[in-house]
């Protein structure tokens, strides 16, 4: 699979976030309402996620959404 550089810019942050948190990708996946295989294909950069999806794992964070995105331009 041909992953894309945003992509994984985008499943490390996510990482860097959950591990800040202190939050396994099952703890997350569960305060998002998505599924723990899922979580790891962002982190792993397979993933395009969905806004929604987006939105979701911001809000399971507890961060804004901008937050989330920093350092993926």
């Amino acid at each position: 699979m041909v992953k894309n550089h945003e992509l994984i810019k985008f499943g490390l942050r996510v990482r860097e976030l959950r591990l800040l948190k202190g939050l396994s990708q099952e703890d997350l996946a569960d305060l998002a309402d998505l599924h723990r295989t899922y979580i790891g294909g962002i982190e792993r950069g397979e993933r395009n996620v969905a806004f929604l999806n987006i939105v979701r794992l911001a809000k399971a964070l507890e961060i804004p959404l901008s937050d989330l995105m920093k350092g993926v331009d």
